[in-house]
């Protein structure tokens, strides 16, 4: 798939009183974890990382759930949106200011327990949250 076309990123989970918060940010009123084209030559889990340290400030990421992933159905121009699930042990997370657009890239973020943040996602990505939810909620993997 060429690189254009593929975005990647991180469902990034953190305790709360050992509760599973998800990181979501929000543009022009859309909800979405951090996510972002995948550069030509770098491997998709690669550019997902890249992407969260870029729009979060987040890093030392921690893929204990392993590195398996989901994607989206294709949408807007045939873009795929493929997430993986990691943890951050904290939550310091800040919106760099990008070179590009000269703002940071996102209006906000926030950190929201699975029916919260379910209800705020599109429903492409609801999926993508619900895979992720069952890895870290699972029996096997406690958080």
């Amino acid at each position: 798939m060429p690189s254009q076309n593929l975005s990647a990123g991180v469902m990034v989970v953190r305790a709360v009183d050992g509760v599973p918060h998800y990181l979501l940010l929000r543009v022009y009123g859309y909800w979405d974890f951090p996510k972002g084209l995948v550069e030509e030559g770098e491997e998709p889990l690669a550019g997902a990382v890249r992407e969260v340290a870029e729009e979060t400030g987040l890093t030392g990421l921690d893929f204990r759930w392993g590195i398996g992933y989901r994607q989206t159905s294709p949408y807007r121009h045939g873009k795929v949106a493929r997430y993986y699930v990691a943890e951050s042990r904290r939550g310091e997370v800040f919106l760099p200011k990008s070179e590009e657009l000269g703002r940071p890239e996102h209006d906000e973020f926030r950190w929201f327990p699975y029916p919260e943040a379910r209800d705020r996602l599109a429903e492409r990505v609801r999926p993508i949250l619900d895979w992720g939810h069952s890895l870290v909620s699972g029996k096997l993997c406690p958080i």
